[in-house]
């Protein structure tokens, strides 16, 4: 074989082991398909930033009774209501836009709409996973995670959307991540009990067992299903009846009553009108 031929093959095989490496999730040692592959997969999407990733993983770890579910559920609500709160964020910026912009609000209005459309399942998925908080006994609730990446403040490009500028594509992709980055950042630190304060939410997470107190806990999942509940409203998708819903949820959490799936409290559809 030449030369060439060697490094060519030498170069392939290191190819091939690089991208079985980056496919990978986990430890060396879990299982695929265990609950021990998705609670480490998880953590590595999460600490990447790749926050769809992270709330499929805990889905799996939710959907049974397994070692880790006590401590998924709470991060999995955490992190589908800050990704909701953001996609509902850039909505509300781009109606501002459209607003402002009228001689050419149409592009700005599609992107609300789209923004919209992307928050609905994530909000009915925080609301109907609420019920899962029967499986977290005691009086404190554990957070297993660390803080997330990006920073809580406002990114400038969301006042050139709200002032009716038109942002450039790539422009526009960055700010989506800053802004879901953010609503995640919010969504921790009033989880933790320190709301708008990531430096206290760091040293609360920075523990072995960050162990929240139930109805501090509870009552942030309520504030958050309350204001995200909004997206249902009149003036946003108009379904009074996932509006009602998502209501009765946060009411109960508040009184410190988890919804559960009894027939008491009607179920959180999944579709969207």
């Amino acid at each position: 074989m030449s030369v060439y031929s060697t490094r060519t093959a030498a170069l392939l095989v290191l190819l091939a082991l690089l991208g079985l490496s980056a496919c990978s999730s986990g430890p060396a040692t879990a299982r695929v398909g265990t609950p021990e592959f998705y609670w480490y997969a998880a953590k590595e999407t999460y600490a990447d930033g790749d926050y769809v990733r992270t709330a499929d993983h805990l889905d799996h770890l939710i959907a049974t009774q397994n070692e880790y579910t006590a401590r998924a559920v709470p991060w999995s609500l955490v992190l589908t209501s800050g990704m909701a709160a953001g996609y509902m964020e850039l909505a509300d910026h781009y109606v501002a836009g459209a607003r402002v912009n009228k001689g050419n609000a149409l592009p700005f209005r599609k992107k609300a709409s789209d923004y919209r459309t992307m928050a609905a399942p994530l909000v009915l998925r925080f609301a109907q996973n609420v019920e899962k908080m029967s499986v977290v006994a005691g009086g404190g609730v554990q957070l297993a995670f660390g803080l997330p990446k990006g920073t809580a403040a406002l990114p400038s490009l969301l006042a050139q959307i709200s002032n009716g500028m038109q942002l450039s594509a790539a422009d526009a992709e960055t700010v989506q991540s800053l802004v879901i980055q953010r609503n995640v950042m919010l969504a921790v630190c009033r989880s933790a009990g320190a709301p708008n304060d990531s430096a206290r939410t760091e040293e609360i997470l920075g523990h072995a067992s960050a162990l929240i107190p139930r109805p501090v806990f509870e009552g942030a999942v309520s504030y958050m299903l309350t204001a995200e509940s909004a997206l249902f409203a009149r003036n946003s998708l108009d379904d009074p009846e996932k509006l009602d819903a998502i209501k009765r949820r946060a009411q109960l959490m508040l009184a410190g009553t988890r919804p559960a799936a009894n027939g008491k409290v009607a179920p959180v559809e999944a579709g969207v009108h």
